[in-house]
């Protein structure tokens, strides 16, 4: 393939994904303009620019046409993407830019079109007699059976990939690459990289709701902590009952599960509603029985 982009053949074809590209781009670049615009009437009062909105809006499309279509054969999304319009309705091979005419009736099209669209409801709307009626229908009518012959060009342009507007398919402009399109060599391993990731961050978002955290935790507790050497005697477990097993805090509204433990009455019975196979995580011993801790703790005990 010939790398010199005069000739016809060597012009690589744009994908349908890059001219829509360009489109959003111009529509996001229209929106910053009007929003700067109109930013600079915020001392002024408000609504000072309903009533021109329309005019105003075609103005500064105008502008923007004169440095994009009318200079350099191209949109600013275009341009960013390295890619102009070509004239399709010449018989040459080589690269053809617009003629005047079609850079004219590209302005009329899409800066006229979409005036008149605009305006069109606020010179009819107010209006009683029978002949704007039909003028404003008639209007409507034509708005759309545009806007139904946008959609069938947009079915078409996804099946063959070229004219993504109507108002190209008209003139006769398709968008091609400006300069010749190089082969790139590309790197996956970044790319790679980032889908095991995300790939291994799914597989925990799955597979962590199906741990039981809690008991795992509790488990670990008693392997590091073992105690050894407890009786079932009063005693007993009035020494060890100073602290609840699970907070470790002094126990509120004491209780034992059949184990020498102490544990507050909220910590146990919600570990116990939220895992009903719960083990004391100091001793390993079931819950047999949630019973309130009948010996008497002297508050002196806590300075002792």
């Amino acid at each position: 393939m010939a790398s010199s982009i005069g000739n016809e053949k060597s012009v690589n074809p744009v994908l349908r994904i890059s001219q829509l590209d360009a489109l959003e781009l111009n529509k996001a670049l229209e929106q910053l303009v009007w929003s700067q615009f109109t930013s600079c009437f915020h001392g002024f009062k408000p609504g000072v620019l309903a009533h021109f909105e329309p005019e105003v809006k075609a103005f500064l499309c105008l502008i923007l046409w004169k440095f994009t279509i009318y200079s350099k054969n191209a949109t600013v999304g275009q341009a960013i993407l390295n890619i102009q319009y070509k004239n399709n309705l010449s018989q040459s091979e080589k690269y053809q830019p617009l003629s005047k005419h079609q850079k004219l009736w590209y302005l009329i099209f899409t800066v006229g079109g979409r005036w008149l669209e605009e305006r069109c409801y606020d010179l009819f709307s107010n209006r009683q007699q029978q002949s704007f009626c039909k003028i404003k229908n008639y209007i409507g009518f034509g708005s759309g059976l545009l806007k139904l012959c946008g959609l069938v060009n947009f079915l078409i342009f996804l099946r063959k990939g070229t004219f993504a507007t109507l108002t190209e398919r008209i003139l006769g402009i398709r968008s091609v690459f400006c300069k010749p399109q190089n082969v790139r060599q590309i790197g996956f391993e970044y790319m790679n990289r980032e889908l095991l990731w995300h790939g291994f961050a799914e597989f925990l978002i799955y597979l962590l709701p199906l741990i039981n955290v809690q008991k795992l935790k509790l488990k670990i507790s008693s392997w590091c902590l073992p105690i050894t050497g407890l009786s079932n005697s009063e005693n007993s477990l009035a020494a060890h009952c100073r602290e609840c097993s699970l907070c470790g805090e002094w126990p509120t509204m004491p209780h034992t599960i059949g184990c020498p433990h102490v544990f507050c009455y909220y910590c146990i019975k919600s570990n116990f509603l939220f895992d009903m196979y719960f083990t004391c995580p100091k001793c390993g011993s079931e819950v047999h029985s949630l019973q309130p801790l009948e010996y008497k703790i002297e508050m002196t005990e806590l300075h002792g």
